[in-house]
């Protein structure tokens, strides 16, 4: 087990150092830089679908999630402040799950 943790912490390092030692020409290219800026919003997009259509069983379904994100979608582009839209698509999927659905 400790061979695999002190494996897995030397990975990341390599890993790390392998990315502070690449040329900072390479790193200026704007095609670098677009995918740069695009990467955080396709991860962020693949996590929420995971968790949404997900399960433990590796099978995809529709349950209350779905509802609560398609009302985070619709407070987004209501413009709400992101408290309130996570509050509101929570409160959808407990409500939802409360009444049997889901």
């Amino acid at each position: 087990m400790w061979t695999a943790i002190l494996l897995g912490c030397a990975a990341c390092y390599l890993l790390k150092l392998l990315g502070m030692s690449v040329p900072a020409s390479l790193l200026a290219h704007p095609r670098v830089q677009r995918v740069a800026d695009l990467i955080p919003v396709a991860l962020l997009a693949a996590l929420i679908a995971v968790q949404v259509f997900g399960t433990a069983e590796r099978t995809l379904t529709v349950d209350a999630r779905l509802a609560g994100l398609a009302v985070a979608a619709v407070a987004l582009l209501l413009r709400a402040p992101f408290l309130l839209v996570v509050l509101l698509a929570a409160a959808t999927a407990a409500g939802l799950r409360a009444a049997g659905w889901g």
